[in-house]
């Protein structure tokens, strides 16, 4: 499975995921995020068994607000349309993927 693009449009759906999801909040700017990019990825086309999205914040800000995003990359994984885990910064995979399995 691929990366999902989410924005306003698509987030209700994306969110309420009978499938664990991993967002990613991110800015084209941002270094770290290009450096995490690769491995989100991988996580999606190696785990169909999650929803992967990305989460642009200059494009959506509403989006980056309403899970208090102040720090890029961010993390959110949700279950249930709940957040069930968050974290910033750049992570290795192994990271990422041991937060997804919790």
């Amino acid at each position: 499975m691929s990366v999902i693009k989410v924005d306003k449009t698509n987030f209700e759906e994306i969110k309420n995921s009978e499938k664990r999801v991993l967002l990613d909040f991110y800015a084209d700017w941002c270094g770290p995020c290009k450096m995490v990019a690769p491995i989100i990825d991988e996580i999606a086309k190696e785990n169909p068994q999650y929803v992967i999205g990305k989460i642009n914040v200059d494009e959506n800000p509403e989006l980056a607000m309403e899970f208090g995003v102040s720090t890029i990359p961010n993390l959110v994984i949700m279950e249930g349309g709940e957040v069930i885990n968050q974290i910033a910064g750049a992570r290795p995979k192994a990271n990422i993927l041991k937060l997804l399995e919790e």
